[in-house]
């Protein structure tokens, strides 16, 4: 399939998904592969980070490209379809670059355990015409799993992420600032031990969703009061933790009901 597109950008997290699709890009069509990441303050400048170097170590043909989706109003308002305008902000560039220096397609890593969840970015992909060569495979998470694990990517592994304003309840306006503190919470978090983790921001409460297998590190009397010192240094004035622990996209929990 990579073959018969001749050239193609990637849209690059550095997640499992999308480091597969470059990776079997770069494999394919050296070159004329290319994985694109974007750089902004939605994105954690650690996952920023890591991502380059994976691009780095695997020798892709890498590029960044800076969005600017936190200026805009639509964005801002963090209404249910908010993905839509961010993903909105790095297709146009994508379409754009791949014109300028004339790659056929623009890809990104959907899979098709993706497709039954609520994700208004790809009504934005089908705008566009991005394609999914996840998808046109056939290949589920687990699958893309297997597969990178085989060719030994250091991120087979590697917990799901999001952008962090999925964090922040729909309604309540995404900030800058915001961002910030949410990134600097949850990385404080990694930096204990925990993989698996989401900083839910709401106003001056954090909501902590993890594993319940680390509940009681969390419980731990001088972990407790290490996470709340710093958490509060940040600007949150109570710092919880979810009894339901981690699960992805709890904030469309609200429009399911």
């Amino acid at each position: 399939l990579i073959r018969e597109m001749d050239s193609l950008i990637v849209a690059y997290s550095g997640g499992v998904d999308s480091a597969f699709l470059a990776a079997i890009g770069h494999e394919v069509l050296g070159q004329r592969s290319v994985a694109v990441i974007a750089a902004s303050p939605s994105v954690a400048p650690t996952e920023l980070e890591d991502a380059t170097k994976l691009a780095n170590d695997l020798n892709l043909n890498f590029k960044i490209v800076k969005t600017k989706e936190v200026e805009r109003s639509d964005y801002q308002a963090n209404n249910p379809d908010r993905c839509f305008f961010c993903k909105d902000e790095l297709y146009t560039k994508l379409i754009a670059f791949a014109a300028e220096e004339n790659y056929s397609c623009v890809t990104n890593g959907t899979n098709v355990d993706d497709l039954g969840d609520f994700r208004p970015g790809q009504d934005a992909a089908r705008q566009y015409g991005i394609r999914s060569p996840l998808v046109e495979s056939g290949l589920s998470k687990s699958e893309i799993r297997s597969l990178a694990r085989d060719l030994d990517l250091p991120v087979w592994d590697k917990p799901a992420q999001a952008c962090l304003a999925s964090r922040i309840p729909y309604g309540t306006t995404v900030t800058v600032e915001a961002l910030g503190q949410i990134a600097k919470a949850e990385q404080f978090l990694r930096e204990l031990g925990i993989k698996q983790l989401r900083v839910r921001h709401h106003g001056n409460v954090a909501r902590i969703e993890i594993d319940s297998n680390n509940f009681n590190l969390m419980f731990h009397e001088i972990t407790r009061t290490r996470i709340t010192k710093y958490f509060r240094s940040l600007g949150y004035a109570y710092v919880t933790l979810d009894l339901d622990g981690f699960r992805t996209g709890s904030l469309n929990e609200v429009l399911k009901q």
